[in-house]
């Protein structure tokens, strides 16, 4: 999986208990912190419905406070502002408790971050390039102390527990990531992996499709990886058709995803098309020769009629 460094606007998602009023109506509570934790009066705070016409801008009060009755239930967008400071969420609003949010206004990154902060995020980077994935977890994790808000530290976090198979951690961080970045595609990408491997298909289907939508919002051919991962995806719900197409989209995206090559002679060869499946897996040993399924394809080649 590929890597950012750190470059998004600081923002924050925090728990924060206040007291509930009515129970009836849908109830929005938070508070405004600056960085050194004190209350932002005076901050807009503007609330709108990811899907739907919901809508509201509140104040803060002189404790940094704001609240929001009476919302439809959804998903929404939180923006705070405040003298050229922003701080960014997206949050699911329901009717069943209060939704209790906190947020800090900061400089952006490229501002905040100390040189020794960015000392040790090259550190981290270059740790994960040598496979040092246990060094980078704990490099990271030691900026976010400093910086909670960074949304590029939260991905690469997610990629380091990834690669040390600590997929619940892993998991953890990629929410986190995509709270403060939503249309951070490779980490809907990092959890529709991990849901696979947990098995969890109907939370992988989902992820795997907000990342594919994320990867071709600007019309080019999306995200390769994306569009495998949605392919497996629809392999394990065992719809084979729509699996080959979503195979032949990653390898138009990225020939040398071999597995791309490997799942769509395995749809082609469930969908009866012999001839199709014996090219897929040509394509698979030209990208990978010695692959871990390279014995498995040279077995099927001898067996499949020319």
């Amino acid at each position: 999986m590929r890597t950012h460094l750190i470059r998004a606007a600081i923002t924050a998602a925090v728990v924060l208990a206040v007291a509930g009023t009515a129970a009836a109506q849908s109830q929005i509570r938070g508070k405004v912190l600056d960085v050194e934790g004190q209350p932002v009066e005076g901050a807009t705070v503007t609330m709108v419905a990811v899907e739907g016409q919901g809508r509201a801008e509140v104040t803060t009060n002189g404790r940094g406070e704001f609240a929001q009755i009476g919302l439809g239930a959804g998903e929404y967008n939180f923006t705070v502002e405040k003298d050229d400071l922003t701080s960014q969420m997206t949050e699911r609003l329901t009717m069943a408790r209060p939704l209790e949010l906190e947020f800090v206004l900061a400089p952006p990154v490229g501002a905040a971050l100390s040189a020794e902060m960015k000392e040790l995020a090259d550190s981290a980077l270059a740790a994960m390039a040598g496979g040092q994935d246990a060094d980078a977890i704990r490099m990271f994790n030691e900026i976010l102390v400093n910086l909670p808000n960074c949304s590029d530290c939260y991905y690469n976090l997610g990629v380091a527990y990834s690669n040390q198979k600590q997929y619940d951690e892993a998991v953890g961080a990629f929410q986190r990531t995509v709270q403060l970045a939503p249309d951070n595609a490779g980490a809907y990408t990092g959890l529709a992996n991990i849901y696979n491997i947990q098995q969890k298909f109907d939370l992988a289907a989902e992820a795997g499709a907000r990342a594919a939508e994320l990867g071709t919002a600007g019309g080019g051919a999306g995200d390769p990886q994306a569009l495998y991962n949605q392919g497996v995806i629809l392999w394990n719900a065992g719809n084979f058709a729509d699996a080959k197409t979503q195979f032949e989209a990653a390898i138009a995206a990225d020939p040398t995803i071999a597995m791309a090559h490997y799942q769509l002679g395995m749809a082609n060869l469930n969908l009866g098309m012999v001839p199709e499946a014996r090219q897929a897996f040509e394509g698979y040993l030209q990208a990978a020769p010695d692959g871990e399924k390279s014995a498995e394809v040279n077995g099927f080649l001898q067996q499949l009629p020319q």
